[in-house]
């Protein structure tokens, strides 16, 4: 049976509900799922919540789910680049986790592993440990932060073969793969499906068995979030 399938939208069918738990790979606009989060929003699915590092910018990547008011909430890290996220959450019309960086992506990580929870120092003494439960190691205070399972991953790859072996490139690697091992249905877009036997066996990030349904995404237009530019000198 075949993991491919032609459009990204065709990918989805019958993983979408109102009221999922999505997990999605991606940092800033770098390595994120464009094509699967345009056919999120096309679908008309509501009540989400998302994991996922960052929401994106405004009518970028998952800011385009938080305009069109899909998302409920967001379980998340950095947030200073999407002016309607703000907007949403100091209005009350958005719930948020903030989570700290590293163990949101230990989260994703631990879920995908099967580890219920963990303890970590970081966050405590913060807004992050309220509510928590605490332990002491070695005469230091822990937190206990819960692994993360999702109804739904969808991530975003440089090359995967007909199986659905997925090779990451460069800065795209994080969250997509901790995010690929957090859901049972992972659904990946790529810029290239190669046959099977063409991708180095140690160059593989996520194995075939993490990765449901796949899609080609290309081509693609490079986004950038700020452009920084050396002012051109006087003649």
């Amino acid at each position: 049976m075949t993991k491919i399938f032609d459009t990204a939208s065709a990918a989805l069918q019958g993983l979408l509900f109102d009221g999922i738990t999505i997990c999605a790979g991606g940092f800033g606009l770098c390595g994120i799922p464009e094509r699967l989060i345009d056919a999120i929003r096309i679908s008309g699915v509501t009540g989400l919540t998302v994991v996922s590092n960052n929401a994106g910018i405004d009518n970028e990547g998952l800011g385009k789910l938080l305009r069109t008011r899909q998302i409920s909430k967001m379980i998340s890290s950095y947030v200073g680049e999407n002016k309607e996220f703000e907007r949403q959450y100091l209005a009350g019309e958005l719930d948020v986790e903030f989570c700290p960086q590293g163990t949101l992506a230990e989260r994703m990580r631990a879920g995908g592993a099967g580890i219920p929870g963990f303890y970590t120092r970081t966050g405590v003494g913060t807004i992050v440990a309220q509510g928590k439960e605490t332990r002491d190691f070695d005469g230091e205070t822990y937190i206990l932060e819960r692994g993360l399972r999702a109804d739904l991953s969808i991530i975003k790859g440089w090359k995967a073969d007909e199986t659905g072996n997925l090779i990451f490139r460069k800065t795209a690697r994080n969250f997509n793969q901790p995010a690929a091992t957090a859901s049972h249905n992972t659904v990946a877009e790529v810029e290239e499906i190669v046959p099977v036997g063409s991708l180095d066996p140690d160059a593989i990030h996520v194995p075939g068995i993490y990765i449901k349904r796949l899609v080609v995404g290309a081509p693609y237009d490079k986004k950038i979030e700020f452009r920084t530019v050396r002012q051109r000198e006087a003649v």
